[in-house]
């Protein structure tokens, strides 16, 4: 058994000829692989944490495979060896993310009674502390000269102009941007908005920046999607032709996207998507915008996630280290 009706090797992103279920599960038999399958249509919702769930889960049972560890024999010290393994290459978030996705599956097994006990439950990890994102961001004139140099004498270029801007603009995830359809670009009041499909289901409404309106309405134009409403706002471009298909972008080809623009733009950090998220924000705090108010902006149920998004230190950091006068 290696699929259900609503989880598949597609799903899942599973390539194909790859079995869904471990094969330390498929050893307990039929109706644990159900189980195992189960977890991941009704357990877990968002399709991005379902592949990295299964993901994680994979690799644990072909550890506790190689070393001859079956289902029912998992220990939490099998537990703490594979995490501790694992941080040897991989960093500390990935590390819990493992430890979640163990925990809660066998939470699902015990719950199934196919365990009589969690052994991830009391299974430590690692402590991490976050004060600044990650995330690179770029500078006004950076992101300027990153749009400027986008040739918009078509529809591809127009396309991916207009997809930055939501990016920059509207402080967009990337998941939220390519899900917009035609109709999640709206009219209110005088102004346009944007309808914003976010993490838990969230629907966030932004007005539209006058740029971003600009960029998008001629996009839309020369897309031809004026008067649509439930189809893809962003679609794939075929080929080399210039053209666009009527398949909705993955945030893949939007990353690929980004990477290009950013290495004809001659920007050599490594940006990808949520760059422009937090090249926005960043920009917002230093032209006098509050905390507050961008953490409405992006939806962010916490202010301390907001704060990771605000690099104005980066700048005041670089100062005081160009007092060096060696």
């Amino acid at each position: 058994m290696n699929s259900l009706p609503t989880s598949s090797p597609r799903a899942l992103k599973v390539p194909a000829g790859r079995n869904l279920v471990p094969l330390t599960v498929g050893k307990a038999g039929a109706k644990v692989a159900h189980r195992f399958l189960e977890f991941f249509t009704v357990q877990v919702r968002n399709k991005n944490t379902r592949v990295a769930y299964h993901t994680a889960l994979t690799r644990f049972f072909s550890w506790c495979e190689g070393r001859g560890v079956e289902l029912e024999g998992v220990e939490p010290t099998h537990v703490a060896a594979y995490l501790e393994g694992l941080r040897e290459s991989h960093s500390i978030p990935t590390v819990k993310q493992h430890l979640a996705a163990i925990r809660m599956l066998m939470d699902w097994l015990v719950l199934g009674r196919v365990l009589e006990v969690n052994p991830a439950s009391c299974v430590r990890g690692p402590r991490y502390s976050l004060k600044k994102g990650k995330t690179p961001v770029l500078v006004a004139e950076e992101a300027r000269a990153l749009i400027d140099r986008i040739d918009t004498s078509h529809v591809v270029g127009l396309r991916d102009r207009a997809i930055i801007s939501v990016l920059l603009y509207a402080f967009a995830r990337v998941e939220a941007t390519v899900s917009l359809n035609v109709e999640d670009y709206f009219p209110q009041g005088k102004r346009w908005w944007v309808r914003l499909h976010e993490k838990g289901g969230k629907r966030h409404e932004m007005p539209v920046h006058h740029k971003a309106e600009e960029y998008v309405d001629s996009y839309i134009k020369a897309a031809g999607l004026e008067g649509q409403k439930k189809v893809p706002l962003f679609r794939t471009a075929i080929g080399k032709t210039r053209e666009l298909s009527d398949r909705r972008m993955s945030r893949k080809d939007v990353y690929e996207m980004v990477r290009r623009r950013a290495k004809d733009a001659g920007i050599q950090t490594r940006i990808g998507c949520h760059t422009f998220r937090a090249t926005g924000i960043t920009n917002y705090l230093e032209n006098g915008g509050t905390l507050e108010k961008a953490q409405q902006m992006a939806a962010h149920e916490s202010a301390r996630t907001t704060k990771l998004y605000d690099r104005r230190s980066d700048e005041v950091s670089l100062d005081e280290v160009e007092r060096i006068s060696i």
